[in-house]
């Protein structure tokens, strides 16, 4: 198992400390390009639950995201909303969705989101 970047670790502590959804980031894990903005894990918790709520077929799986976080020790997931897979020239969805990823299988990552212009 690789040892997680103390870094990104101290950012994600940060932002869990300070209840902020600021901080922007990109990381790559698995090949993939991850941009968008992180936020405490609570706050994703609770908007991934509001959307399951909303959803005639997935309501039942809210109440999976409603139990609280545990909070022992540093954080090991990186809570992303807003965010985007980057695909070629385009980011999906486009309007940004809602993504856990493990701190641990993070192989790249920069500060600042990455949006598209055509000009």
């Amino acid at each position: 198992m690789p040892k997680p970047d103390e870094l990104l670790i101290d950012i994600a502590t940060r932002v869990e400390s300070a209840q902020s959804s600021r901080m922007s980031l990109t990381v790559v894990t698995h090949g993939a390009v991850i941009t968008g903005r992180l936020a405490p894990e609570s706050v994703w918790r609770q908007r991934v639950s509001e959307v399951l709520t909303d959803s005639t077929d997935l309501g039942a799986f809210s109440a999976v995201f409603d139990a609280p976080a545990e909070k022992e020790g540093a954080p090991t997931h990186l809570h992303f909303h807003v965010a985007r897979i980057l695909q070629g020239t385009m980011g999906i969805p486009e309007t940004g969705g809602m993504y856990r990823v493990a701190i641990e299988n993070v192989s790249a990552w920069t500060v600042g989101d990455f949006s598209y212009s055509d000009h």
